[in-house]
């Protein structure tokens, strides 16, 4: 029965529970999911547009809820924060899943409000991802992620040496990443980072430039390692 129901309700129709798993904790999953459901369908009412099914775990924080665009099955893990104050808010797909104390900060700065966040379909991220996205994050469908991955869509300038670099402003040349990706624990992506859709980024990369399509990437700072 609870295959049944997380087939339908997550659209995996070939998940299967492995036969080892104690009934004890599938019954906790059961009444977690069944709250999460119902604090979703809560938070609908208050958000810019939203699927039927959503699913937002406690003591997650929505800031600026109209700018929050969230897609079917969209899982939002306990302890996360989602600040959309920003011109194109936050766009979750369908599918989209956020791990635990994810955060998702749009604007940085009083001064300067930032641009947004849009993550594909079927793209999930895994626990203790920081998106610093005040110059625009965009994430395709179907990407993979671990834990600890690092976002800042935003640079400082300091090429003057006459002021202080606080001073000297800031640059958003955004962060963009392709369908079909995979991005090992721990990588930093930093402004301006652009990667193509099919790529391999290895564990704590370091990502500062633009990569094409189906390369594996590694390093700090990160470069081509080989074609998949």
């Amino acid at each position: 029965m609870l295959e049944k129901i997380i087939r339908k309700l997550f659209g995996k129709k070939d998940f299967h529970l492995d036969k080892s798993i104690p009934k004890s904790y599938l019954v906790r999953l059961s009444f977690k999911y069944i709250l999460s459901l119902l604090r979703g369908n809560w938070n609908r009412l208050f958000l810019g547009k939203s699927g039927y099914r959503i699913f937002i775990e406690s003591r997650v924080r929505l800031i600026a809820r109209k700018q929050i665009f969230l897609g079917e099955n969209v899982r939002i893990g306990k302890k996360s924060v989602i600040n959309a104050i920003s011109s194109d808010g936050v766009v979750l797909a369908d599918n989209v899943k956020l791990g635990e104390n994810n955060q998702l900060l749009v604007t940085g700065s009083l001064q300067s409000i930032g641009k947004g966040i849009r993550i594909g379909k079927n793209t999930s991220f895994s626990e203790n991802t920081f998106f610093g996205a005040a110059g625009g994050i965009e994430i395709g469908s179907d990407v993979i992620a671990g834990q600890n991955i690092r976002f800042h869509a935003e640079n400082h300038v300091f090429a003057d040496t006459s002021k202080l670099i606080r001073n000297q402003g800031v640059t958003h040349k955004g962060i963009k990443i392709g369908n079909d990706c995979w991005i090992g624990s721990g990588v930093v992506f930093l402004d301006g980072a652009t990667v193509g859709d099919g790529c391999v980024i290895a564990a704590n990369a370091v990502v500062t430039k633009v990569f094409s399509d189906n390369v594996v990437i590694g390093g700090i700072p990160a470069k081509t390692l080989k074609k998949r």
